[in-house]
């Protein structure tokens, strides 16, 4: 089964699936799944020596401002492997401006049933402090040493406004791309 064919969720905009596309500690190597083909194609080696805070992937079916499928980062102690699809529920977003504009982050969690270990958490009040600080210095640091490539943190926001970030995502996609989401 091609990674193209797997929905936004069984529960959306409750419960999302999240492709990943970096494993949390990943070196710095910015991957992106082809959405056409499924492929994993080495998008660039990012020039700032950072490793991945969180497992990286995105809600498949969703398009963001910036065109793209929906960004996420996974709180998760351990790494998922590249092309893995886990179900996971939303607890926040972090807000982004960079050199192409808006470029939010939904910040989610395992669902209970994959991760009973965070099944207790149901927003950001919930997280780590720590974990909202690394994810923070990661994205705003990790364009850091890329010619013409910035990144502006704009704040976190809980999750029923994530919530609606997915909703909207999934109308740009039909929009763009019929009702296949």
């Amino acid at each position: 089964m091609g990674l193209h064919l797997v929905a936004a969720g069984r529960d959306v905009p409750n419960e999302i699936n999240v492709i990943i596309e970096i494993p949390k500690d990943a070196e710095p190597v910015k991957y992106e799944v082809d959405k056409e083909s499924g492929a994993i194609f080495v998008d660039r080696i990012l020039s700032t020596p950072m490793r991945y805070p969180c497992n990286y992937g995105y809600v498949p079916g969703t398009l963001g401002g910036d065109g793209d499928p929906l960004d996420v980062v996974v709180i998760l102690p351990m790494p998922l492997a590249v092309g893995s699809v886990i179900r996971c529920h939303a607890v926040g977003m972090l807000k982004m401006t960079d050199e192409a504009g808006s470029d939010e982050k939904l910040v989610v969690i395992p669902s209970p049933k994959v991760f009973p270990g965070y099944a207790h958490i149901n927003d950001m009040k919930g997280v780590s402090p720590h974990w909202l600080e690394r994810i923070g210095h990661f994205f705003e640091h990790y364009k850091d040493l890329e010619k013409g490539k910035w990144v502006k943190v704009d704040g976190w926001v809980g999750a029923e406004e994530a919530r609606a970030e997915i909703t909207a995502g999934i109308a740009r996609y039909q929009a763009e791309h019929g009702n296949k989401a």
